[in-house]
């Protein structure tokens, strides 16, 4: 399993042409996204009240991503994370499920990242703005406490 995830985090930290070296137009992900919470495959007791990701251009070619939830109990919970998407590790801040992300951007409107806490690999999940950039979906790889892996996709409206 261990092994599998440094593939993946190696293969996502290749040194291929970023597509945010030279944009013509500002990404579809640059903006707000609110998670549909009415989607998710959680049961509806242990679902987030909210999810909320921001991404912004944090300048210099860099990005930052911020994430926040508010838990079930009400409790809001939140990371932030400032990168080049090219790939290569970048600390995270905060409280939620990753202390370190590597993202990558292979084409417009299109997100990778490989997320790690503690220095165990994480999940790997893929970014994607739909045609009409009004909404997205996030498919997430991960492996359950028995080491088989699985895969869900989550479910984004565009807030801003």
């Amino acid at each position: 399993m261990k092994a599998l995830y440094a593939v993946l985090l190696a293969a996502a930290a290749t040194n291929a042409p970023s597509a945010f070296a030279a944009p013509s137009h500002p990404s579809p992900l640059l903006g707000v996204w609110s998670v549909d919470v009415a989607k998710l495959t959680t049961p509806p007791a242990e679902r987030p009240k909210s999810v909320t990701i921001t991404y912004s251009d944090a300048g210099a070619g860099q990005w930052r991503t911020h994430v926040e939830v508010v838990l079930p109990d009400g409790k809001a919970v939140q990371a932030t994370s400032t990168y080049t998407p090219d790939g290569r590790a970048t600390p995270v801040e905060g409280n939620l499920e990753a202390d370190m992300v590597a993202t990558r951007l292979p084409e417009p409107g299109v997100m990778v990242t490989a997320l790690a806490r503690g220095g165990q690999p994480g999940s790997m999940r893929t970014y994607t703005v739909a045609a009409d950039g009004q909404t997205m979906s996030e498919t997430v790889v991960f492996f359950t406490a028995e080491g088989v892996p699985a895969m869900r996709t989550n479910y984004f409206n565009r807030v801003r």
